[in-house]
């Protein structure tokens, strides 16, 4: 039997293999894609992003259960910052995600961002599709907690939560960031502190003046993922979500989005790569970095050059 054959059989080894070498094999990632691609589209992804401490892990664990409960198999991705020493993730968030380390239908990875802008590793989304391949109906995947600029994962999700804390700030200028335009639902998580209900009635009454071209109106709930309280909400409210999606073309809809999306990184990866694997490619950007900073070519004009000698 083969590994994709284990993996395809829910052989959790197998899995873990294949996402390493998604992770860090650019010429086996290319091949197992084209096997792995095919064998999904149906399972339900949702994004977990919000500053950092905010709860995000341990709400998910919360929430895996809950899944677990109605019979669905779970994948969970969480990504890390990347250690400045061995390039790999931490793995902080996958140790708050541990209530059901042992369930052979509940497979959990962290992943390390590599720096990567959007809050989110490069390999994010074919992990997503690995794990689906494998069988796991529902997929989590939770952001790097760094704020304003963690967008691409609405990109590929079908449903955005936006997990913040009492202490998360002014809410008109927390509705003012691009990370609360992309927010299905809204969670004012460690609901026991102080100012928790004044915080998520602010929200509400900023959502109530904003304009949604979709017709879902964000809720917000309110919610402690330690205390396991505030989650049964949360969970039906992502099915609600589910249920709003799949009226009309609505899913498929997000889906053409994140397939664009999908396209456009490929589009960015393949001309890299081509530009970089260039045998002129050091020579000239060795140059054009001498032009660079004495300021006789601007880099927008070293770019081109680099485009246009090595297509």
């Amino acid at each position: 039997m083969t590994l994709l054959d284990r993996l395809f059989n829910g052989d959790r080894l197998a899995l873990a293999r294949v996402i390493t070498w998604l992770e860090n094999d650019p010429d086996r990632r290319e091949r197992l894609m084209s096997v792995l691609f095919s064998r999904t589209g149906k399972a339900r992804r949702i994004g977990v992003t919000g500053p950092p401490g905010a709860g995000k892990s341990t709400l998910i664990d919360r929430l895996i259960v809950r899944f677990r409960l109605q019979g669905f198999t779970v994948g969970a991705v969480a990504v890390d910052p990347t250690s400045p020493f061995t390039g790999g993730a931490l793995l902080g968030d996958r140790l708050r995600m541990q209530s059901l380390w042992s369930d052979p239908d509940v497979f959990i990875r962290s992943l390390a961002d590599r720096n990567h802008a959007g809050g989110l590793s490069p390999a994010t989304a074919d992990v997503m599709t690995a794990l689906e391949a494998a069988g796991k109906q529902v997929i989590l995947v939770e952001t790097v907690g760094v704020g304003q600029t963690t967008l691409d994962i609405a990109d590929l999700a079908d449903t955005t939560m936006v997990v913040l804390t009492p202490e998360s700030g002014d809410s008109v200028q927390a509705m003012k960031a691009g990370l609360m335009e992309v927010a299905d639902i809204l969670v004012v998580n460690k609901d026991d502190r102080t100012g928790a209900s004044h915080f998520a009635s602010e929200l509400r009454n900023v959502l109530e003046m904003r304009h949604n071209e979709s017709g879902w109106r964000p809720p917000v709930l309110r919610a402690s993922a330690r205390d396991d309280t505030g989650i049964e909400a949360v969970y039906e409210q992502l099915n609600t979500h589910l249920a709003f999606l799949s009226q009309s073309d609505r899913l498929y809809q997000r889906r053409l989005r994140q397939s664009r999306a999908a396209i456009t990184r490929a589009l960015s990866e393949e001309m890299r790569r081509k530009v970089v694997s260039h045998p002129d490619y050091d020579t000239l950007i060795d140059g054009l970095c001498v032009s660079v900073a004495r300021r006789e070519k601007t880099p927008q004009d070293a770019a081109r050059t680099v485009m246009a000698r090595t297509a």
